[in-house]
C-alpha cells in the first residue's frame, strides 16, 4: 500500500509542476504571441484558463491557505511514511533548486503583480480585438 501512496505522490507532484510551468509559460508565450500576431494567445478560452489559474494561486497566498496540491501530496507521502515538506510547494522546491529559501511576503507580492499584468493585458487584448474585427466587419460585433 505505501507503494501506491509514493506512487501517487509522485504523480501529483508531476500534476503541479506541469500547473506551475502553464502558468509561467502561458504568460510568456502570451507576451511573444501578442508582439508576434499568433492569434491563438488571444483565444478567450486560453487566456480565461490562464487567468483563473493564476487568480487561484494568489488568492490563496492572500488568505494564508496552502494549495490541495501541495496538501494533497504531503499526506500521500505521510501514508507513505516518506518525509514530507513544511512549506508550500514553490517555497520548497525554489529553496530545492535554488538554494533560496523564499519568504512568503515576496511570493505573495510576485503573484500578485502577476495576477495585476494579467487581468490588465487581457483586458487590453479583448479590447483590442473588439476593435479589429469591428473595422474588418462592421456588422460584426463582440459583446
Amino acid at each position: 500500500m505505501e507503494y501506491l501512496y509514493k506512487n501517487l505522490a509522485d504523480a501529483v507532484l508531476l500534476l503541479h509542476t506541469l500547473f506551475v510551468i502553464f502558468v509561467i509559460a502561458a504568460l510568456i508565450l502570451t507576451v511573444i504571441g501578442g508582439l508576434r500576431h499568433w492569434r491563438w494567445v488571444r483565444n478567450i478560452w486560453f487566456r480565461t484558463v490562464h487567468l483563473v489559474c493564476i487568480a487561484v494561486v494568489v488568492a490563496q497566498s492572500w488568505i494564508g491557505v496552502l494549495c490541495p496540491l501541495t496538501t494533497l501530496e504531503v499526506w500521500l507521502r505521510r501514508q507513505a511514511g516518506e518525509a514530507a515538506y513544511d512549506k508550500s510547494f514553490i517555497q520548497y522546491w525554489l529553496e530545492r533548486l535554488l538554494y533560496y529559501d523564499a519568504p512568503e511576503w515576496g511570493y505573495l507580492s510576485q503573484s500578485t503583480r502577476y495576477l495585476v499584468y494579467l487581468l490588465s493585458s487581457h483586458g487590453y487584448d479583448f479590447h483590442l480585438t473588439a476593435r479589429q474585427a469591428h473595422c474588418i466587419n462592421p456588422d460584426y460585433l463582440i459583446p
